[in-house]
């Protein structure tokens, strides 16, 4: 008779503690976003020490966008933002705008995050509204998508020299 294992985990359970560890923290890499940004002000973020490159609050709502088009396509809608709808702009660079941006993209992150750990496993194999490819493969592509902009915003304290 084969032992049960006892504790065992689902990959949608597997695929949310990435999400989470890419966003929150004890991750493999390195620091992940939020553990980039404890020592980031309004300032700091808002400002652009690399020409023709996003400030790392451009990159934190671009991080909320897409964690957001996840959830609305797990939704079963199509979704996919351009423009301004995909990297939104700063409007008011101030302490407050910068602690409510870093707020709602902590809160849709972890509406994701939730949303993912409840996922049978045949939904993982369901395609994308709109597109040619699976769940599956769009969350791990949600992860990495963190990550990059993880590794960019810490280029981006670098250059300040924070």
């Amino acid at each position: 008779m084969k032992a049960k294992h006892v504790g065992a985990t689902s990959e949608a359970t597997r695929i949310a503690d990435q999400l989470r560890r890419a966003f929150d923290g004890c991750a493999w890499h390195g620091p992940a976003l939020l553990e980039l940004l404890e020592d980031v002000d309004a300032a700091a973020a808002a400002a652009k020490p690399l020409a023709r490159v996003h400030s790392i609050w451009e990159l934190l709502l671009h991080i909320a966008v897409w964690d957001g088009v996840a959830c609305t396509r797990l939704s079963g809608k199509k979704c996919q933002p351009t423009g301004l709808a995909n990297f939104p702009p700063v409007t008011k660079p101030t302490e407050a705008a910068w602690s409510e941006a870093i707020a709602k993209t902590k809160h849709t992150h972890e509406v994701l995050v939730r949303t993912v750990a409840g996922l049978g496993e045949s939904r993982l194999r369901d395609r994308v509204p709109g597109k040619r490819y699976d769940f599956y493969h769009m969350l791990h592509g949600i992860a990495q998508h963190e990550l990059y902009h993880a590794g960019q915003i810490a280029i981006l304290k670098k250059a300040r020299g924070r």
